[in-house]
């Protein structure tokens, strides 16, 4: 059976990060790898992993920012698939894991789903307003990154590492370069994750969307890039 890891990223983390390790620790299916990448956190972050998910393997070190701690984790994380579920975020469902190793076993190079967005306090404030299209490819992504991070599974074989020149979204990137090299993608038609409203993209919004930008052109073109955002400011002033 293909073998999966989960990787939490975080950094003095103590306000958030116990709905991600509870949501960890809580699955019926405890057959995957938890590594928990730390940028050295000062606060009891790491208190917390070590009493939740005492079966996490726990690196802790300065890094470079998010990006640069995914990278590290891609590195460490042996298993033949990755999932990344960083601080704050949730795996939405107890039997979520469950079900991925029953896709799995078909040996997909993608798998992906739906994410529900959560407030602080945990409440569900509906799914996300990208939605995952029925059938993805790459080209899907023209049309923005309709597959949130946290919803996206990817064979590990398959990955680069995240360009570190964008701050934002390197996901993104990311995904777009794995989604290309695959060819077998399967829509788990679950909702995948729990997405802490306000997260780094967020609160960078403009900074988050120049970057975005840039990458559409690179993948597919300037004039594509200026009608699908045309097209989608005209939808938004319906």
């Amino acid at each position: 059976m293909p073998s999966l890891s989960i990787i939490t990223i975080c950094f003095n983390a103590a306000d958030c990060i116990e709905r991600t390790l509870r949501s960890v620790s809580k699955q019926t299916d405890l057959s995957f790898e938890y590594l928990i990448i730390d940028g050295a956190s000062k606060d009891c972050t790491l208190d917390m992993v070590r009493q939740i998910c005492p079966f996490a393997r726990i690196y802790s070190e300065p890094d470079n920012g998010i990006y640069d701690a995914m990278n590290k984790g891609l590195v460490k994380a042996t298993g033949d698939y990755v999932w990344f579920m960083n601080a704050g975020d949730e795996i939405y469902d107890k039997d979520t894991v469950a079900k991925l190793h029953r896709i799995i076993a078909s040996s997909p190079d993608v798998i992906y789903g739906d994410t529900m967005i959560k407030d602080d306090d945990g409440k569900e404030l509906g799914l996300r307003r990208l939605r995952p299209p029925k059938v993805l490819s790459w080209k899907s992504f023209s049309n923005g990154m309709l597959v949130c991070h946290q919803s996206f599974i990817a064979r590990r074989s398959l990955t680069a590492k995240y360009d570190l020149r964008y701050r934002f979204s390197a996901d993104f990137d990311w995904c777009i370069k794995v989604l290309k090299k695959s060819r077998h993608i399967v829509n788990s038609n679950l909702i995948l994750s729990g997405y802490l409203k306000e997260g780094a993209t967020t609160n960078n919004h403009k900074a988050s969307l120049k970057e975005r930008f840039g990458i559409m052109c690179r993948y597919y073109g300037l004039f594509v890039t200026l009608f699908k955002h045309f097209l989608f400011l005209f939808i938004r002033k319906r």
